[in-house]
């Protein structure tokens, strides 16, 4: 049966490369009162039957508001250097009145979602990256450093840490003087990425632009040297007046993607 679902795949991806259109699927990952909520899978287009690295991609929004599409220009880039990307669906204020608490909780769900069903989408559940934009980059950073948040539906057993980080702006400071503070005062030691770095931390790249009004340039060095202290990796990329979001733009867009590509090299997920 999974050889026939192969051949399956295959062919939609040969008529989708040949259509010019890219190749994805949706699947359920979480059902949530009745309400479910997606991942979109964009599979590579080279040897789609081998094992690849997979990367999940967490829109931001400041966990009010968004969409999955948000990332879709990474997906059209590194489905094609032979990397599953995943694009997540998570609940936002907006959309569902909910908190950023359960907006980790969904990030986690996905991340064990995709871990579960590692060998039926041809992913390698140890070369899983996490990355995104401001709260996203949030949620990919949180998926490590928070071990109590957690949707009671979850198998625990199943990790939802990633191996590696792509962070773009990133919220990852919720502390007194960092973002979304009045919104969950009550719960940021826990919640916040900076204040939990530990031995282990996953290799990570840092893109933020010099003249965010969100994330100081000293929150993302700050960020760096605390990984490094633990004993981790982090490369910081700054990008002269490079405002909040700057990287949907050009010239940056094309800046990070070859900073992206470089660190990806490093880790031999891509060539």
């Amino acid at each position: 049966m999974r050889k026939k679902l192969l051949i399956l795949e295959i062919l939609f991806i040969i008529i989708a490369s040949a259509s010019g259109k890219d190749y994805h699927r949706e699947l359920i990952y979480k059902q949530v009162n009745e309400n479910p909520l997606v991942l979109r899978v964009y599979h590579p287009l080279l040897k789609p039957q081998e094992v690849t690295p997979a990367l999940v991609m967490f829109f931001g929004g400041g966990w009010k508001s968004g969409n999955l599409c948000a990332f879709t220009h990474f997906a059209e880039r590194y489905m094609q250097k032979g990397i599953a990307v995943v694009l997540i669906e998570y609940r936002t204020e907006s959309v569902h009145g909910t908190t950023p608490i359960e907006s980790l909780k969904d990030a986690k769900s996905a991340m064990r979602y995709l871990n579960a069903h590692a060998d039926e989408l041809y992913i390698d559940k140890d070369r899983i990256i996490a990355g995104g934009g401001s709260a996203g980059g949030h949620l990919a950073a949180a998926c490590w450093t928070n071990d109590n948040i957690n949707e009671d539906t979850d198998d625990l057993t199943v990790s939802a840490k990633p191996k590696a980080l792509i962070l773009l702006n990133a919220v990852i400071d919720n502390g007194p003087d960092g973002y979304g503070y009045d919104r969950i005062m009550s719960y940021y030691p826990d919640f916040s990425p900076i204040d939990n770095i530990k031995p282990g931390f996953p290799p990570t790249t840092f893109h933020l632009g010099t003249n965010d009004n969100l994330i100081p340039v000293s929150t993302g060095q700050l960020f760096k040297q605390r990984i490094e202290a633990a004993g981790g990796r982090c490369d910081l990329h700054l990008y002269e007046d490079g405002i909040h979001g700057f990287f949907y733009q050009e010239p940056y867009k094309t800046q990070v993607f070859d900073s992206v590509d470089q660190f990806l090299i490093s880790l031999n997920y891509i060539k």
